[in-house]
């Protein structure tokens, strides 16, 4: 698994537009929960109907949604996405591969779209941030430092191989 021919920009730029999707998605979504729990048949029809109530905080929680994603999407716009060697440490925007007992992973460091997987000529890429315990526990390694993490499977030890 060679992470030097990657082209960290454009998993940069497809995530930007995964992120851009997902928002524009939740948004619809909030408009539409949002104009049911106004519409005129949304009126309780006894003082034990809350349905119109439930519909007004499912669209306030998906107007959260938009908002944070909002925030998501800027971040990845203004973010300055660096080029990083085996001899940096890592930080936001790194590509860093981690050797576990079961095999690599390859980790993109970013400030949203944890959680999403993207890939690489057929190389999966985990999408973590620094609030996560993988992003978090790989913050300012090295290369051939140890990462530890907890797991609902347990305790999970890797070592830093790689860095770009």
């Amino acid at each position: 698994m060679v992470i030097d021919v990657i082209d960290k920009r454009a998993l940069f730029a497809e995530l930007q537009v995964r992120v851009d999707e997902e928002r524009e998605q939740i948004l619809r979504a909030q408009r539409t929960t949002q104009a049911g729990a106004t519409h005129e048949e949304s009126r309780p029809e006894n003082d034990k109907d809350t349905r119109a109530l439930e519909s007004t905080y499912l669209a306030r929680g998906l107007a959260e949604r938009v908002v944070q994603l909002e925030k998501e999407a800027h971040a990845l716009r203004t973010m300055q996405i660096r080029d990083f060697s085996n001899d940096d440490s890592v930080a936001l925007s790194a590509l860093a591969r981690v050797e576990y007992e079961d095999g690599n992973v390859l980790y993109l460091v970013s400030p949203a779209g944890g959680g999403l997987k993207l890939a690489w000529e057929s190389q999966p890429i985990s999408v973590v941030t620094i609030q996560a315990p993988i992003g978090s526990a790989l913050l300012g390694k090295y290369c051939d430092e140890d990462i530890e993490i907890s797991t609902p499977q347990g305790r999970k030890i890797g070592t830093l191989v790689d860095l770009r």
